[in-house]
């Protein structure tokens, strides 16, 4: 038995779960791993997220507050935040990736996510302490995962400092723009892989998997993650419709604002998703992300459209031709 598998039956044992069959549930882009567990037909999901590389107190945080807002965050059975360890309420299968794929009503699902955040964005106490904000620090290192990461591997050589600076440059005048919109509680990774269905009334029918990463920032992101999926093309009249029923419950924010906003966060977001899924290929070898890389373009250069990005644009259109933006070699 491995040190780490000691450290798992430990754990297991002194929450009352030591005697519970495993079987590996699913693993990520990121460094966790989860279990499912099944004691005398009772389920729960073990999460195992080993430091340093990972820690669970963020998770366990947010899960908490998430709670008390009345949403549907897994119920914490056990708890070892040293040795990043979590014992989760298994909320089922029913995550909106499988239910879309077997014909479920997308826009209802889709209508629900959306009222959730809707909900959630417009209470005062939504924002919880101890949540880092999204500054532009911690958003310029996201958005330069393009040029370190991504331009290399398709141009074969890195991009001179001087265009990189620009390209910084550029962000840290468009960020003003996207906090022109209230600043909430931002999950962070709102997309139909981490979204459950259910059984349960009123929002909290809406399971929330993934949010330990979760931060202070534009009410805009979690919508545009949800809507402009790195994973499923959705439509846009969908889009539009989920945009307006958003918006009915802030009829104080400016649609032009909004979108401008909107914009922003998307170009951000998937210059960053560009940049992961060729860090996870070339770093950590993990190339099943590529194949989404051409939807991701498809909808960074969508952003690229509004007026405010315009000399965002004219930078990519110099250092990164369309023809150059394409799938990475493995």
């Amino acid at each position: 038995m491995s040190d780490r598998e000691g450290l798992i039956q430990s754990f297991l044992d002194q929450a009352g779960w030591g005697a519970a069959t495993r079987g590996r549930l699913a693993g990520d882009a990121s460094f966790r791993h989860y279990d499912r567990l099944n004691l005398d037909g009772n389920p729960a999901v073990l999460m195992d997220a080993p430091p340093p590389k990972e820690d669970v107190r963020p998770f366990v945080r947010i899960a908490r507050h998430l709670k008390a807002l009345g949403l549907s965050a897994p119920d914490l059975l056990a708890v070892d935040e040293e040795n990043g360890l979590l014992l989760l309420e298994d909320l089922g299968d029913g995550t909106y990736t499988r239910l879309l794929a077997a014909g479920h009503d997308e826009e209802a699902l889709y209508a629900l996510a959306t009222d959730l955040l809707a909900e959630m964005n417009s209470r005062p106490d939504a924002v919880p302490g101890g949540v880092p904000p999204y500054d532009d620090e911690r958003l310029l290192t996201e958005a330069c995962l393009l040029t370190d990461w991504y331009m290399p591997a398709v141009l074969g050589a890195e991009i001179d400092a001087a265009a990189r600076a620009e390209y910084v440059e550029i962000w840290t005048r468009l960020f003003p723009v996207a906090r022109m919109v209230p600043d909430t509680l931002v999950l962070r990774d709102f997309h139909v892989d981490n979204l459950m269905l259910l059984e349960r009334p009123g929002l909290a029918a809406c399971g929330l998997l993934d949010f330990q990463d979760a931060v202070i920032g534009p009410a805009t992101y979690d919508l545009m993650s949800l809507l402009e999926d790195a994973r499923r093309d959705i439509d846009v009249v969908l889009i539009e419709r989920m945009k307006g029923r958003w918006l009915q419950r802030f009829p104080g924010l400016d649609r032009a604002v909004f979108e401008a906003s909107w914009a922003v966060m998307a170009a951000q977001r998937h210059a960053k998703v560009i940049g992961i899924f060729t860090r996870l290929c070339k770093r950590d070898g993990k190339p099943v992300y590529l194949g989404h890389i051409p939807r991701v373009w498809r909808l960074l250069e969508a952003a690229l459209r509004h007026p405010v990005m315009a000399e965002l644009a004219r930078w990519l259109d110099r250092h990164l031709p369309r023809d150059k933006r394409g799938v990475p070699s493995p």
